[in-house]
């Protein structure tokens, strides 16, 4: 079952009232438990979850609601702020709209950002939260980028790139510039992809490309300039976050492509401390976009956690 909404949320801001039309896409009966993907970004979509994952992920028996943060990909607002308050209040208006107590909060990349404070903020709300190829700890990933591509340069001798990437480190590690250059050399040196993607992962890409959530893959360049003016927890680490959501006994679940280069040995390890070894998942010929590279495994692994937790809320 499926149902598109353009969800009007009315939000109260000081003495301010406004309305905001969210894009916002179900998939899967609602009667089941639910899980809200936030995507990445700032600047991102959910496009791709969309496209490749959320019909399947429904078909193990949730509700699976997509939706584009307001400003970014199909929800359209010239007068987005682009910070974590406006992010929590949409979801705020997610829960009330489809009239959610709790919901688990599944957050991608850059939205495992906004997952983590928003669960840690409104824990009463979050059955549980999935962190999934997710930024925790911001300046130690762009760290082990910028060492990870110097010793590439280095072994190529290539001193244009190591000119390029010395200015990257020259810029404010508050800002935007430098968030920027940090991915664009992650990406220009694959770290983001697998290598040998299986035929499944690459048959995946193909029909996503040739579909329609390709041809909706809206992108705000100016997005990530307006959350580093108008937020000022820009370069964050949410570790405690975490670490207290555990003592609060909120589930937290994380899983990561071992191929995704973005973060290193001692990230993964940090995380796997936090949320037990039973709560990890680390899957092989996997890169930073799970749901595709390794979808089966993905939904498989999804569902063999929470799939449990749901019959026992039942019967509570």
């Amino acid at each position: 079952m499926k149902k598109l909404f353009f969800l009007f949320v009315f939000l109260f801001a000081g003495f301010s009232t406004f309305a905001q039309t969210l894009y916002i896409k179900t998939y899967g009966n609602p009667k089941n438990d639910p899980i809200i993907f936030i995507h990445g970004g700032p600047s991102g979509n959910a496009t791709l979850f969309e496209g490749t994952a959320a019909q399947k992920l429904s078909e193990k028996g949730f509700y699976v609601i997509a939706y584009d943060r307001r400003g970014e990909g199909r929800s359209a607002d010239p007068g987005a702020k682009f910070t974590y308050q406006e992010a929590f209040d949409d979801l705020n208006g997610i829960f009330e709209t489809y009239h959610l107590k709790k919901a688990n909060i599944l957050g991608h990349s850059f939205g495992g950002l906004v997952a983590a404070l928003y669960s840690g903020k409104y824990p009463q709300k979050v059955k549980s939260l999935i962190l999934a190829g997710a930024l925790v700890s911001q300046q130690q990933t762009y760290d082990h980028i910028l060492d990870s591509v110097s010793t590439i340069y280095k072994q190529k001798a290539d001193s244009g790139q190591i000119s390029k990437l010395q200015l990257v480190k020259s810029l404010a590690k508050n800002s935007a510039e430098y968030r920027k250059g940090c991915f664009e050399l992650a990406g220009e040196n694959g770290f983001f992809k697998v290598a040998h993607p299986s035929a499944e992962c690459d048959r995946l890409y193909k029909e996503y490309q040739e579909g329609i959530f390709n041809k909706t893959n809206i992108r705000n360049k100016n997005a990530p300039f307006a959350f580093y003016k108008n937020e000022s927890r820009n370069n964050i680490d949410t570790k405690p976050v975490l670490r207290k959501l555990k003592e609060q006994k909120v589930p937290l679940y994380a899983i990561y492509g071992k191929q995704d280069a973005i973060f290193s040995a001692v990230q993964i390890t940090d995380l796997k401390n936090i949320t037990g070894k039973n709560n990890f998942a680390y899957l092989d010929n996997c890169s930073h976009y799970l749901f595709v590279d390794q979808r089966q495994m993905f939904i498989d692994q999804l569902a063999k956690w929470l799939k449990p937790q749901a019959q026992k809320d039942k019967k509570s």
